[in-house]
């Protein structure tokens, strides 16, 4: 399997202290679009999920101060706005919460007339079931969740679910992710189900098989999956597969497997936060962030798929050619992206979660 190998792969510490030169020549930001707000941008992000460079490379560029922060998961993401927007700006929630943000009314609408670099967009992203008309999100990144593992250490590629259930070789030195639709929907792919399935007898039958072989996992693992390969603590992981990649690349034992009974295919948009101080630099954020430049730098450095054509057309072969990036059509045929189900069917995922984990 082909990899890249990323330039560095930054901890929270070191990412928040880095700093960057902005290419000359390279016109972003719409005429405009900063006009009477002053030079802030609140950004709230998931961990090491930008450019190296890039928030250093806006500021250079617009005079825009760019303060980020941290959140784990969408979730947190959600709570964190639900009482009201503590000052964000622009925010990164993925495809199968805009629809819920929407709804609760956590999203601002978008001006594409401020985002001109809206059409470097792959057009097969314009139009998704959560976001027709991509009137509240522009996509960001997309990937799987599949499976990662240390070669040395299995026996063939590990390209099923069963090998976390069942009487697995391996128990004991297994991680799966730490959230409830991510591992349910694991069962249900593997018991022959949708992801996103909401029949109760389906659920259940996920439930059972969780708890019944709850003893091969080691830990249901906060999206650090990754690290426990690279360190060696598991030897197979269900992971994100950007961060797979990343540690691929500093790795050549370590792999990535889309499972054969398919798994999640995801995509991370950029929103604007209702109630936004800075909606025109918001704006200009986006529209900075969708330059083929600037796209294509932080595909490479965070091993994620740019659904920005412009952008992945100046990326290396290296990256366009990777398969734990871009699968074949085949394997993309059996993977289903992950659902906003109601608040009804996120309740019955939860409920069975806090049974798993208490057993």
């Amino acid at each position: 399997m082909t990899t890249f190998t990323p330039r560095y792969r930054p901890d929270r510490r070191n990412f928040l202290k880095a700093t960057g030169i902005i290419a000359a020549g390279l016109t972003f930001l719409p005429r405009g679009a900063l006009a009477e707000e002053e030079k802030k941008l609140n950004f709230y992000n998931w961990d090491t999920y930008i450019g190296e460079n890039t928030l250093a490379q806006f500021q250079e560029a617009s005079g825009i101060e760019t303060k980020l922060d941290i959140f784990a998961d969408t979730s947190e993401l959600f709570a964190k706005l639900k009482g009201g927007n503590p000052g964000y700006d622009v925010i990164v929630p993925s495809g199968s919460w805009v629809q819920r943000m929407v709804g609760a009314n956590m999203l601002m609408e978008l001006d594409h007339s401020k985002i001109p670099n809206i059409a470097n967009v792959d057009p097969a992203f314009m139009n998704p079931v959560f976001d027709q008309g991509r009137k509240h999100s522009l996509p960001y990144m997309w990937g799987t969740v599949g499976i990662g593992y240390r070669k040395s250490k299995i026996e063939g590629t590990p390209d099923s679910w069963k090998y976390f259930f069942g009487d697995s070789p391996y128990s004991g030195q297994i991680s799966m992710l730490g959230d409830a639709r991510n591992v349910i929907g694991a069962a249900l792919k593997f018991l022959g189900y949708s992801l996103n399935s909401v029949n109760p007898d389906e659920l259940k039958k996920a439930e059972e098989l969780l708890i019944a072989h709850k003893k091969n996992i080691k830990v249901f693992a906060p999206d650090n999956g990754q690290d426990l390969l690279a360190s060696g603590e598991v030897v197979i992981a269900q992971e994100w597969n950007g961060d797979i990649l990343q540690v691929m690349g500093e790795d050549d034992d370590i792999g990535y497997v889309l499972p054969s009974e398919g798994g999640q295919v995801w995509e991370d948009t950029l929103a604007i936060a209702a109630g936004a101080p800075h909606p025109n630099n918001a704006h200009a954020f986006i529209n900075f962030l969708l330059d083929a430049k600037v796209g294509a730098e932080i595909a490479e450095f965070i091993q994620y798929g740019s659904p920005n054509a412009a952008a992945k057309k100046l990326t290396t072969p290296e990256y366009q050619n990777n398969p734990a990036i871009f699968p074949t059509a085949e394997a993309l045929a059996k993977c289903e992206p992950e659902a906003y189900l109601g608040e009804e069917g996120q309740k019955l995922f939860e409920e069975a979660w806090t049974r798993i984990q208490a057993a």
